[in-house]
């Protein structure tokens, strides 16, 4: 905490603002107070809010039953939960939680092979396992101090608004990682892949599906580094494994 307090209670002049100084340290005593069970919490609301405003696949529907033998063996995977459901729409993406909700958009279902959806999800759950999608939550719900009286320690998660729900469940949809960690999951997914007895290279293949047909306009591409890094960096995971 010293350290954040000498970095950031400087004035541009070089002199010591100890108002700014207060209120980056209040900042971190308050992300102190929101453990990790009582975001999670917040994301499974803010999931079955994004749920209620999407039309969910039922479990009879041919993309849950093909959704249910791709993720087959990832039910608990590392020591995590997951929660897998399909959103019949366009978009071809998918995304992941803090709780462990995965949801992939049947447009992502449309576009590539089952093997190439696995090293999706493979991603996305390396967001979860290194705590990404929990970081991302937890920051937007430190710059809302209503969320942040709900949601820290001593607070009633349930007291969150559906506006807030809401706000949060964008968030995790519509995320920007640092590339750091994009990389990281991407490096997750070819472990993840091995681990499963898949080919690793599907992650790989995976971009090179979604370049080739969508350019960068896919929102799986949008917010994610070059495809020639990530590629570099995929073949890099996978020449060591």
């Amino acid at each position: 905490m010293m350290a954040v307090l000498g970095a950031s209670g400087c004035a541009q002049d070089g002199s010591f603002d100890s108002n700014k100084a207060m209120a980056v340290g209040m900042g971190v005593a308050q992300a102190v107070t929101l453990n990790e069970e009582s975001v999670k919490q917040t994301a499974s609301l803010a999931a079955k809010e994004m749920d209620s405003k999407n039309q969910v696949a039922g479990a009879s529907n041919p993309y849950s039953r093909r959704l249910e033998n791709i993720t087959a063996g990832l039910d608990n995977y590392r020591g995590l939960s997951f929660d897998f459901k399909v959103y019949l729409a366009p978009e071809v993406n998918a995304f992941a939680m803090a709780d462990g909700t995965v949801r992939v958009y049947s447009g992502l279902l449309d576009a590539m092979p089952d093997d190439q959806v696995l090293a999706v999800i493979g991603h996305e759950i390396g967001h979860v396992y290194h705590k990404h999608s929990y970081e991302q939550m937890q920051q937007k719900i430190l710059t809302d101090s209503a969320m942040q009286a709900a949601v820290s320690v001593g607070g009633t998660v349930g007291e969150l608004t559906q506006g807030q729900l809401g706000q949060l469940a964008y968030v995790a949809v519509n995320a920007r990682f640092s590339q750091q960690d994009e990389l990281e999951s991407d490096t997750f997914a070819v472990k993840m892949l091995k681990n499963l007895g898949q080919d690793p290279y599907a992650m790989k293949r995976a971009i090179q599906t979604l370049e080739s047909k969508y350019g960068s306009d896919s929102s799986f591409l949008s917010s994610h580094p070059s495809n020639k890094e990530r590629i570099k960096r995929i073949q890099k995971a996978i020449d060591q494994l």
